[in-house]
């Protein structure tokens, strides 16, 4: 099934490596594939030790997507191409796991991921499928048989309070 975690409020990402954790505390196998994202946050750490996660590279830090250059973001959307080819890879072959592509919505409305590939792999894969981020796609929401929309009622961030590590990061 397709879990579709979206909407302005914290918690997205959070309930996704919630989902994981609680896959791979059952044996099955995890894949998780974040877009948009450094890997500089605790959740990752957390998953890295865990025998049946897989977490596909990525960079330290990544920028805004509205503040990359056109070779910049050539150079993010190959590599996600590339990510998602990997994901296509781990995926094919053995009992299903869980598939997390974490802030995938954000990454095709960026422009950075076509649709067209991500619902191919939607459509061929016989895996626990969960997507995140804000706006999905029209497309998503359609495929999704779960939608959880986090809805921000509150923020420290409205009151200048930065990010903070093992909070948000």
């Amino acid at each position: 099934m397709i879990h579709l975690y979206c909407g302005d409020g914290k918690g997205k990402t959070t309930a996704a490596m919630g989902l994981a954790l609680r896959c791979a505390g059952r044996g099955r196998r995890v894949v998780v594939a974040q877009f948009l994202k450094g890997a500089d946050t605790g959740e990752r750490v957390s998953l890295a030790a865990l025998p049946a996660v897989t977490l596909l590279p990525v960079p330290r830090r990544v920028k805004f997507s509205f503040a990359l250059s056109p070779e910049e973001r050539a150079e993010e959307a190959a590599r996600y191409q590339a990510m998602l080819e990997e994901v296509d890879r781990l995926c094919r072959g053995g009992e299903p796991g869980l598939l997390v592509l974490d802030e995938i919505c954000a990454a095709v409305r960026a422009g950075l991921v076509p649709l067209e590939p991500v619902l191919a792999l939607l459509d061929r894969l016989d895996w626990e499928v969960v997507l995140t981020g804000r706006d999905p796609p029209p497309a998503f929401v359609d495929r999704a048989d779960y939608i959880t929309e986090m809805a921000k009622l509150r923020h420290p961030f409205d009151r200048d309070i930065p990010a903070r590590e093992g909070i948000e990061l």
